[in-house]
């Protein structure tokens, strides 16, 4: 792909909303997933296909394959950072926490995004516009969430599971901020999202056959679509949003506000997709809230100028 993408245009938000999608459907396939598998090695499995699922793309789209031989290196640490660290202490926490914490905190992201860019990197600093449409945000995933069910804190495994949580966040705004200091280096996104998934994942399957349990079942048949499903998940949303952020004039805080929407999406897909998955008042307002917050996000008013 060659940077040519205008920023605030109608594809540039186009985009963003496919990649955000696609995220918001990994819950429900997650959900059949891991009925049959668990959680350390469906990750593994995931990446795993999702870096080779990419390949194909690589080959007869005529990226620049070079760039996996010039800078592996950066892939390499990119991947165990990525995919091995942020998704491997994601997937120990959201096994020890409830659901209702797990969207509390996973949609914070933005705000640790939002902090670290304004200490990284030069032009994305803190304006009264981003931290109310992060705090506007963060209420609507908060109020969503809370009214979901009840929360059960007594738990060592708990604080546990919160902590892996953070950290996770915290890896993945990084990941993000790596990308937009490297994009100098002009490494395809696409190529950057295979090795990242596909070195990622054999470290994840490597851990997985090494400290969890191993079942010789054999699952039933929509196990396999899941799979396939969340594998494509990762191939073409990453690829998506590493392209958007090498866009010279992409603010890392600002387009990762967006990902407030990933709930929203979610929430709609689970209704759709899963039984027994019913709208309720308090998701229509939270979705208002985080859709205010999303508003103020792209709301720039015209200064008026003196004569």
């Amino acid at each position: 792909m060659k940077k040519k993408l205008r920023v605030n245009s109608p594809l540039y938000f186009l985009l963003i909303i496919i990649a955000c999608t696609l995220w918001a459907s990994a819950f429900a396939g997650a959900k059949i997933g891991f009925q049959y598998c668990s959680p350390v090695m469906l990750s593994g499995l995931r990446f795993t296909l999702a870096g080779i699922l990419l390949l194909p793309v690589l080959v007869f789209g005529k990226q620049p394959f070079f760039s996996l031989f010039i800078h592996w290196r950066y892939m390499l640490v990119f991947g165990f950072i990525q995919t091995f660290l942020q998704y491997g202490t994601f997937f120990l926490g959201l096994n020890e926490v409830p659901g209702a914490v797990a969207a509390i905190i996973v949609g914070s992201g933005p705000i640790f995004i939002t902090i670290l860019a304004h200490f990284t990197i030069s032009d994305d600093r803190f304006t009264v516009r981003k931290v109310v449409s992060s705090a506007l945000g963060f209420s609507g995933i908060l109020f969503i969430s809370l009214t979901n069910s009840g929360l059960d804190m007594n738990s060592t495994d708990f604080y546990c599971g919160i902590a892996l949580l953070i950290i996770s966040n915290i890896i993945g705004a990084s990941t993000n901020i790596i990308v937009k200091k490297q994009q100098h280096l002009n490494v395809s996104p696409i190529a950057l999202t295979s090795f990242a998934n596909f070195s990622g994942g054999v470290m994840l399957l490597i851990s997985a056959l090494i400290f969890e349990p191993i079942t010789l079942d054999y699952p039933p048949l929509e196990f396999y679509f899941a799979l396939v499903w969340l594998a494509i998940i990762p191939a073409a949303g990453f690829s998506i949003w590493y392209y958007l952020l090498e866009q010279d004039g992409v603010k890392v805080s600002e387009i990762n506000i967006w990902k407030f929407i990933i709930p929203i999406f979610g929430s709609i897909l689970s209704w759709i997709l899963l039984k027994n998955e019913e709208p309720r008042w308090q998701e229509f307002l939270g979705i208002f809230i985080i859709t205010v917050a999303i508003v103020v996000l792209q709301y720039h008013p015209k200064s008026r100028s003196i004569k």
